[in-house]
């Protein structure tokens, strides 16, 4: 009898699970599968946490509508329990005041020269620079390239700084020319190629960006964690263990023994690592995958939820939240409007905001040191200048992640093909799974998780 193991209870170790479940079902295969899991609950970044009133996510807080497999959520059974954000702008906190983002926008590219022309973020030069787009042709970029470097080139610098960048990085981690292309928008690329313009390659695919209308974006009733719960009660015949850390890794022959930290043993045919990739390196404790390891990167992020007692209506705008700009007097990289963006995170409809700290802000390395307490005071320092609110919180809670938001560099591709390729030749049947090589969005990191097992399953 062959045993599965996947070490990482996140939403790529369970997808992985999940569907290697289902083949074992299907094919009423005796193969043993096992999960463990560090923390004492299982779900990794993913975690919703109820305080008074209050719905709040301690990591992602929805998922992308259409990267969405509807078939997925149709197996679990979660379609009832899904729930859509609000509509609303979004806005760009800039020169002391929050700015809208065009509507006709997609990651703060213009998707319109109207989208272009109307914009209150760019100087009237910046716009006459952005129309190099429409003549400038493209001759030496290749998804390889840094994305920062690309827009910067055709569309210019000041829409790219005041405009773009603020958006793409509240997506990504990390400097917009420290990323490629083919990590962050491959398609921009092959706008520019087809269409001879970024702009008018969004102009004739606006469907793909709003095939759902408003709804972009998708959550569930009692928050992410619904995900969660659903797909570890599915999980019938695997055997589960949380509190349950990997300690140390031998590959004994053909199968592999690990230990946990409490000295407890597991011996395995096939292993799925699907944690962080610093945990990998420690665990597999090779020399000759250092230096591989040491090339991924990884970023900070801290998030301050505040939850007032005072209506939603006292938002200064009709909106989902901000962003603010490079040149911004704020510590804050961005804020959610949650309860307006999320009406079942809030059941009065009391006023409950998101604010997001980033270690690629001037000012992180002195908030990273600060307490809880101290850092809600900062959020607080933040809304009371962004949208002029003096009230106290009635609730709070601030999530720490940090050096634990993948950041993904010009050679990242590269990087995680040679780990695969020294993988595959000194360790057969162990595999890398997880957004630290694969993707960071819930879906990117589910389609991982089932491509992970499908390579298992053709083993087996």
């Amino acid at each position: 009898m062959k045993t599965v193991l996947v070490i990482g209870g996140g939403i790529t170790g369970l997808s992985a699970m999940y569907e290697l479940q289902k083949w074992k079902t299907e094919n009423e295969s005796d193969v043993q599968l096992v999960l463990v899991e560090a923390a004492d609950h299982l779900g990794g970044k993913i975690r919703t946490e109820k305080k008074g009133e209050f719905i709040m996510e301690t990591g992602a807080d929805s998922i992308v509508s259409r990267k969405v497999n509807d078939s997925f959520l149709d197996e679990l059974g979660l379609q009832n329990e899904i729930v859509y954000n609000a509509t609303g702008s979004s806005f760009i906190f800039t020169d002391g005041e929050i700015k809208p983002i065009p509507s006709d926008s997609v990651f703060g590219i213009p998707a319109s020269i109207e989208s272009l022309a109307s914009s209150t973020l760019v100087s009237a030069e910046g716009k006459v620079e952005a129309l190099k787009d429409f003549y400038t042709k493209n001759e030496s970029f290749t998804e390889n390239d840094s994305i920062g470097d690309f827009l910067e080139y055709f569309l210019g610098h000041e829409i790219v700084e005041k405009q773009i960048a603020p958006v793409l990085s509240g997506v990504y981690s990390g400097s917009l020319h420290d990323l490629t292309i083919a990590s962050t928008l491959p398609y921009v690329l092959q706008y520019k190629n087809n269409y001879g313009s970024i702009i008018k390659g969004f102009e004739a695919n606006k469907e793909k960006f709003q095939s759902n209308g408003e709804k972009k974006f998708l959550s569930f009733k009692d928050g992410l964690s619904t995900l969660i719960d659903t797909m570890e009660t599915k999980l019938v015949d695997v055997d589960v263990h949380t509190s349950w850390q990997a300690k140390s890794l031998e590959k004994i022959n053909d199968r592999y023994k690990i230990v946990s930290s409490q000295g407890k043993v597991i011996e395995a045919d096939y292993v799925v690592l699907s944690i962080p990739h610093h945990a990998a390196e420690q665990l597999l404790n090779d020399k000759q995958l250092t230096e591989h390891f040491a090339n991924l990167k990884t970023s900070s992020l801290i998030s301050v939820y505040l939850g007032f007692q005072l209506p939603d209506s006292l938002l200064p705008k009709e909106g989902t939240g901000f962003i603010t700009a490079n040149d911004s007097e704020l510590s804050c990289n961005a804020c959610t409007w949650t309860s307006k963006k999320w009406s079942h995170t809030s059941k009065n409809h009391h006023l409950l905001v998101r604010l997001f700290y980033k270690s690629s802000h001037r000012s992180f390395a002195a908030i990273q040191k600060m307490s809880e307490q101290e850092l809600v005071e900062v959020a607080l320092a933040d809304v009371k200048k962004a949208m002029q609110l003096t009230a106290y919180p009635v609730e709070s809670i601030v999530t720490n992640w940090s050096n634990n938001m993948p950041t993904y560099q010009i050679t990242h591709p590269q990087t995680v093909q040679a780990l695969e390729q020294k993988l595959s030749e000194a360790y057969s049947g162990l595999m890398l799974a997880g957004c630290s090589y694969y993707g960071v969005g819930i879906p990117d990191c589910i389609e991982n998780g089932v491509q992970t097992a499908n390579r298992i399953i053709e083993r087996l």
